[in-house]
């Protein structure tokens, strides 16, 4: 199981700039709402496109998806990590979480 992060150390991590954040929902969730910064990444693409999106392994890397019910994070993040990734963790949560909080979110396309 991947380590944990909770929503207060993450948005200290994404203000600090010292964590890559992963939207592991992707498409039309990612393009109405993401964490501020996220990068879109579905397991179905992390192969081909992670080494693009994330090229230091040792980087600090949170996923998230919609809340605790959703799978998508922890398949994301076991992805990352059979890549050789060191450093992933999950924001269990997810953007339920963060929106109830009343914590700023992006919208739109990714432009990385």
């Amino acid at each position: 199981m991947t380590d944990l992060i909770g929503r207060e150390e993450l948005k200290a991590a994404i203000d600090a700039g010292s964590v890559k954040v992963v939207d592991a929902l992707g498409g039309m969730y990612y393009e109405t709402q993401h964490l501020p910064g996220a990068i879109p990444l579905v397991e179905a693409d992390v192969v081909t496109h992670a080494a693009d999106l994330l090229p230091d392994q040792n980087a600090a890397i949170v996923t998230y998806c919609s809340n605790e019910a959703c799978p998508n994070s922890q398949n994301v993040a076991d992805r990352l990590v059979s890549l050789g990734y060191t450093n992933v963790r999950k924001y269990r949560e997810g953007i339920q979480d963060w929106v109830e909080a009343g914590l700023p979110t992006d919208s739109g396309p990714y432009k990385g």
